[in-house]
C-alpha cells in the first residue's frame, strides 16, 4: 500500500482509512469508531479557519480606528510587506509541515540580493547574470542545509541557526571588503535591469508585482500540498519521518527538497527588493525568519510538524501586514508591533493546540 493511499489528499497531516467490512449478522447501522463530522464543524477544525476569522476581526478593527486603513491606499499599503512575508511563509509553511525549521531563511533574503548585485557590479555583467548566480548560490546553500539536518540528526534549529550566523557574517565580510560600504547601489545601470524590473520591480492596477508572486505562490503551494503524492509526503515526514520510510516514503528527498525549496523562496524575496530598490545592503532579513515562523503559526501550522496550511500561513502573513501598517493608523505606538506579534503568535498556539486536541477527540 502506498503512503498516498494512507493519507488523505485534502488535509495535510490527516490520515483516512477505509471503512472496515460489515460483520454479517450486525445489528448497528454504524462502526462505533467511525465518527460522522458536520462541514460546520470540519470548517471551525480546519487550520485556516482561526486565521481567516482573525484577519477579518484585523480588519474591520482598524478600519474602525482609522477609515484611511480600508481606502486603497490603505489596502495597497498593508498588502506590500504582507507579499514579500507570504512568499516565505508559504515556503516556510511547507517546511514546518515537514517537522523542520530554517532559522537561516531571513539573512538568505538579504544574501541572495547581495549576491546578485555584487556579481553585477563587480564583474560589470547583466543583472540577469547576477540572478542566475544567486539562484545558485541559493540551491547550494538550501542542499547543505537539508543533507546535515538529514545526515546528522542534528534538530534542524542548531544546523540553520549556523547556517544565519555564518551567512551574517558573509555579507558583512564580503560586501565592505569589495566595495568599502554596507550597501552595494547603482544597480539601475546595468544592462538587464529594465528586463529585470518588468519582473520584479513593476506595478500591477497600482500594487506591486510581488503580490502577483505572491498570490501565484500561495496557488502552486496549495495544490502541492493538498492535492499531490508530494504533499502527502510532506505530511508524512513531519508527523513521523520513521513510520514514513517504513512504507516507501524518500524521506531525505522530501526533507532536502524542503529546505532548496525554503532557499529558493528567499532567492525570490531577495530578487523582489534588490530590482525594486536597485540596491542591496547587508542588513536586510536579519531577525525577519521569526516573522516567517509567526506567519506560519498564525496559519495553523504545528510547532511539531506533520499538520498545517499553507492558505493558513498566507493569511498569517496578511494579518502580519495588517498591524504592521494597521497600528499607525490607527494612532497606536509603532514600538508595541512587537508586543502585539507575540500576543498573536500565543494566541495562534493556544488555538492550534485546541483545534488539534477537538480533531483527536473526533477521531477517537
Amino acid at each position: 500500500m502506498t503512503m498516498a493511499q494512507n493519507l488523505s489528499p485534502t488535509t495535510a497531516g490527516s490520515g483516512s482509512a477505509s471503512a472496515p467490512a460489515p460483520v454479517p449478522g450486525a445489528t448497528h447501522n454504524a462502526d462505533d469508531r467511525l465518527v460522522r463530522v458536520g462541514r460546520a464543524r470540519r470548517l471551525f477544525m480546519s487550520a485556516e479557519f482561526g486565521s481567516a476569522a482573525a484577519a477579518v476581526i484585523v480588519f474591520i478593527g482598524f478600519s474602525v480606528l482609522a477609515p484611511a486603513f480600508a481606502s486603497p491606499a490603505g489596502i495597497g499599503n498593508f498588502l506590500d510587506p504582507a507579499a514579500t512575508l507570504g512568499i516565505m511563509a508559504v515556503a516556510v509553511a511547507l517546511l514546518m509541515i515537514g517537522g523542520e525549521f530554517d532559522l537561516s531563511a531571513g539573512v538568505m533574503t538579504g544574501s541572495t540580493a547581495l549576491v546578485t548585485a555584487l556579481v553585477t557590479t563587480q564583474l560589470n555583467t547583466n543583472v540577469w547574470f547576477g540572478m542566475i548566480a544567486s539562484l545558485v548560490f541559493a540551491v547550494v546553500i538550501g542542499l547543505l542545509n537539508g543533507i546535515l539536518v538529514h545526515r546528522t540528526k542534528l534538530p534542524s534549529f542548531i544546523i540553520t541557526l549556523g547556517t544565519m550566523f555564518m551567512l551574517w557574517g558573509l555579507n558583512y565580510a564580503v560586501t565592505s571588503n569589495l566595495t568599502h560600504q554596507v550597501t552595494v547601489s547603482g544597480l539601475a545601470k546595468y544592462t538587464g535591469f529594465e528586463a529585470a524590473q518588468a519582473v520584479f520591480g513593476s506595478s500591477v492596477g497600482g500594487f506591486q508585482i510581488s503580490l502577483v508572486w505572491w498570490i501565484v505562490l500561495t496557488v502552486v503551494g496549495i495544490v502541492l500540498l493538498t492535492r499531490t503524492r508530494i504533499g502527502n509526503w510532506i505530511a508524512a515526514v513531519g508527523g513521523n519521518a520513521t513510520g514514513a520510510l517504513a512504507v516507501g516514503v524518500p524521506v531525505a528527498k522530501v526533507r532536502i527538497g524542503l529546505f532548496v525549496g525554503t532557499a529558493v523562496a528567499a532567492w525570490l524575496v531577495g530578487q523582489l527588493t534588490v530590482v525594486r530598490y536597485a540596491s542591496a545592503t547587508v542588513t536586510t532579513g536579519i531577525g525577519a525568519e521569526f516573522n516567517f515562523i509567526i506567519a506560519a503559526v498564525i496559519g495553523g501550522c504545528l510547532l511539531t510538524g506533520g499538520a498545517g496550511s499553507v492558505l493558513g500561513a498566507s493569511i498569517g502573513a496578511l494579518i502580519f501586514g495588517m498591524v504592521q501598517q494597521g497600528m499607525p493608523l490607527a494612532g497606536l505606538p509603532s514600538e508595541l508591533f512587537k508586543f502585539f506579534l507575540g500576543a498573536i503568535l500565543l494566541v495562534a498556539v493556544f488555538i492550534n493546540l485546541y483545534l488539534k486536541k477537538k480533531s483527536q477527540a473526533v477521531r477517537s
